[in-house]
């Protein structure tokens, strides 16, 4: 499947971008290449509703004249040298930015790690098809599904060359395969709906497709006859699925541009304890296999593996060049290309999981409320104010016992953060990877 990109045309146009910049007048450059070749098919009732096959190239142009910065991107570039004199044009009519420029030159790798990043393996139309088609089938074979809601599957292949001024070389290729069902539940104004999904770098790590699609089947069958709930405040159980999304917020939150635009709410709490003593919270860009594995950042710089939360602890911010000489720190090769420039984020963001089952935790608290789907995005990066609507299953004992919807979770996230405790289920599969979280004392709006 890697013959389909060829890598050395990509850092041909890289090279070519970056020469043209250097004669048009740039002071510093750089230029990163992409190219992708995706397949996917969506299936419903066993009959193939949509295959897409897409191919595209995509190539931009990053330079800088002193402090000013300007970016071009391109499709095709017929013409490198002027693609790179407009951009030249547009940089020395910028407004300076004094923290704009390349990686410090010591920072470039001059060798890359090899990493599992790419499995050879192509699917045809028709073996994705008999993939979404199994799992299909094994979920409207759940007792109490009523009609699907379809199922797809899709392969990736992704290939990125960064090239800059100043001496780095560096590509990569990854795969990507995905498979996912949704079923529906009930009749009329009763059906529920739920889904499952996997998604994975190598293609023999998918799981089987009839178990996710019995999953989704037996999600959705769950959710059906839900009740509300009055106005409370209980003990709240995340599953795995959607605890993610609380991993995410951190990670939003440890963003280094946010926090030096002051839009964090835990930008005064660097070296401060903000999680339970005991609490992990890894980045890892070289996690085997891994969703966001990669051997270089958007920059061409190395990276470390961070715990950015330790014991409890918050031990480092997510930082490209621009972003740390803003804040007066070392960057930490976390920069990630997207539109003009460089923002910084995570790679394999992972909160290390707990010693006690989700069922254990759940009767452990007696009582409270197991969230499997979240809905809105009420979440204030500013002050950590938290609001979002959610559905799930009301337990007792450990165990649930009513299906319930049309609930509001309000809190705020420093208060969450302290309270946290994970289960031991971590689900290592996806790029922000979190075990189910408990956290006792939240505010329910319901009835």
């Amino acid at each position: 499947m890697s013959d389909m990109i060829d890598q050395s045309e990509l850092e041909s146009r890289a090279t070519r971008l970056v020469e043209a910049a250097k004669k048009a007048g740039a002071d510093a450059c750089d230029a990163v290449a992409l190219t992708g070749v995706s397949l996917s098919v969506d299936v419903r009732d066993g009959k193939v509703e949509e295959t897409d096959r897409a191919e595209g190239d995509d190539v931009t142009l990053r330079v800088f004249v002193g402090k000013r910065t300007a970016s071009v991107s391109a499709n095709t570039i017929d013409d490198p040298q002027g693609l790179a004199e407009r951009a030249v044009a547009m940089a020395r009519v910028a407004p300076e930015d004094p923290f704009a420029g390349l990686a410090d030159q010591n920072r470039l790798l001059t060798s890359l790690p090899e990493l599992e990043m790419l499995d050879a393996r192509e699917l045809d139309a028709g073996a994705l098809t008999d993939l979404a088609r199994e799992a299909e089938e094994a979920g409207l074979a759940v007792a109490g599904v009523t009609k699907s809601g379809g199922a797809g599957a899709s392969w990736r292949l992704a290939g990125v060359v960064l090239a800059t001024s100043h001496g780095f070389s560096g590509a990569y290729l990854t795969s990507r395969y995905g498979l996912s069902m949704t079923a529906v539940a009930g009749e009329g104004t009763g059906m529920e709906r739920d889904y499952d999904y996997d998604y994975r770098t190598f293609f023999e790590d998918m799981e089987n497709p009839a178990d996710i699609g019995r999953r989704a089947g037996e999600r959705a069958v769950r959710r059906l006859n839900p009740r509300k709930i009055s106005t409370r405040t209980t003990n709240v159980l995340y599953e795995s699925r959607a605890a993610r999304s609380l991993l995410g917020h951190l990670g939003g939150a440890i963003n280094g541009a946010s926090v030096a635009r002051g839009s964090s709410f835990l930008r005064d709490k660097m070296g401060e304890r903000i999680f339970a003593p005991g609490i992990t919270i890894v980045d890892d860009p070289f996690k085997p296999r891994g969703a966001a594995t990669r051997p270089f950042d958007g920059e061409g710089t190395g990276a470390s593996v961070l715990n950015m939360i330790d014991d409890g602890t918050l031990k480092h911010w997510f930082l490209d060049s621009a972003s740390a000489r803003e804040l007066g720190l070392e960057p930490n090769g976390r920069a990630h290309r997207g539109g003009s420039g460089t923002a910084p984020g995570p790679t394999n963001l992972t909160l290390n999981p707990g010693v006690k089952s989700p069922e254990e935790l759940m009767k452990e608290v007696g009582e409270g409320l197991l969230v499997t789907d979240l809905i809105g995005h009420g979440v204030n990066g500013v002050t950590g104010d938290y609001s979002r609507g959610a559905a799930g299953f009301w337990f007792e004992n450990g165990e649930p016992v009513q299906a319930i919807s049309e609930i509001t979770i309000a809190g705020n996230l420093k208060d969450m953060f302290a309270r946290l405790v994970p289960a031991s289920d971590l689900d290592a599969r996806y790029s922000v990877a979190s075990p189910s979280i408990l956290i006792e004392g939240l505010a329910l709006a319901g009835d």
